[in-house]
């Protein structure tokens, strides 16, 4: 799979790049990830939760990519969008909740400084990689629903492959960017991250220097690959919505506003909360929630996407069980 080996070509960047600058210091002694120090009651069940979160994004995204490439019938472009988000979603999360798990149940809460540069460079460029592919699934979307009839012609698989490839390219160059100028900034000795995992925001409060530059090309960045996807998603499924408004069946258009619905609150979730994250002043007020709130695109978004993909569709549903119940020798009803 060509994501696959983008995601490699990440790790080997990261591999090289990694320990190239920062303070002494901090390369010597790593970072220590505060996390939910703070709320040492909370530990314990954040553990447990965010476990059996993990291992459920793991089962459905699997599930997804298995099933998506066994079942001759799901050969289309959702199904393919579909499997690279779901590949995406397991690189992003094993990159960051491993290490959330280990800090959550150990004192100490290092992560060594190549760890953290690995982290940097892989979570940014799965972030920005997704944010991309959400906006080519809702195109995917809109040209099925309101050009149904053309639908084979513009999304044949020549482009969707182009559009996977800039989708993994675009979330790959902007993570070399942003990373590296982050990691161009002293740290002066600070290596206490008030975060979870080690973002390119929270870094920037380490420098000892100032960081205007880095604040400016993060906010541009964040307008490129957060306002505009969003504003296309919007402005898609506006155009969607007029379509199924348009459908003269009642129980049509309950499903398909039912479906419509379902991908918005991903979109909502995931976008909103790293809009909150990547574009709030430096100052807010509210910075010392944004731990909280990573949460939701690091852990539960992941989880949900496999769940919303495929809980309401029927195609998917009918090749799961056809594929189990050759696995098992059952028959499904």
């Amino acid at each position: 799979m060509p994501s696959f080996q983008l995601c490699l070509s990440i790790l080997e960047t990261t591999s090289q790049i990694g320990m190239v600058r920062s303070t002494h210091e901090s390369s010597l002694t790593g970072f220590i990830l505060l996390g939910f120090s703070d709320y040492p009651q909370l530990q314990k069940a954040l553990f447990i939760i965010i476990l059996i979160l993990y291992l459920l994004t793991i089962l459905g995204n699997t599930t997804i990519i298995l099933i998506s490439r066994l079942e001759p019938k799901l050969h289309m472009p959702m199904y393919y969008f579909l499997s690279h988000l779901s590949f995406l979603d397991l690189c992003f999360t094993s990159s960051v909740i491993p290490q959330l798990l280990v800090n959550l149940r150990d004192s100490m809460k290092m992560i060594t400084y190549g760890g953290c540069i690995v982290q940097l460079y892989v979570s940014l460029a799965l972030g920005s990689t997704e944010c991309v592919l959400l906006t080519v699934m809702s195109y995917d979307r809109y040209v099925a629903v309101c050009r149904p009839l053309r639908y084979t012609v513009l999304m044949h698989p020549h482009l969707c492959m182009i559009l996977a490839s800039m989708a993994w390219l675009s979330g790959m160059a902007t993570s070399l960017v942003e990373s590296s100028l982050t990691l161009q900034l002293p740290f002066c000795g600070h290596h206490q991250v008030d975060h979870f995992i080690c973002e390119v925001p929270v870094l920037i409060k380490l420098a000892c220097v100032d960081t205007t530059f880095n604040e400016v090309g993060l906010f541009v960045a964040s307008v490129l690959f957060l306002v505009v996807p969003v504003s296309f998603i919007l402005v898609s499924y506006g155009y969607i919505v007029q379509a199924i408004l348009m459908i003269k069946s009642a129980c049509g258009r309950q499903k398909a506003f039912g479906t419509c619905s379902s991908h918005l609150l991903v979109v909502i979730i995931f976008y909103g909360t790293i809009i909150f994250i990547y574009l709030q002043p430096s100052k807010s007020k509210y910075k010392d929630q944004g731990k909280f709130i990573s949460l939701f695109y690091t852990v539960v978004t992941p989880m949900l996407n496999p769940l919303i993909y495929t809980l309401r569709n029927k195609e998917f549903k009918r090749a799961l069980k056809k594929i189990l119940g050759n696995i098992l020798c059952i028959t499904f009803t």
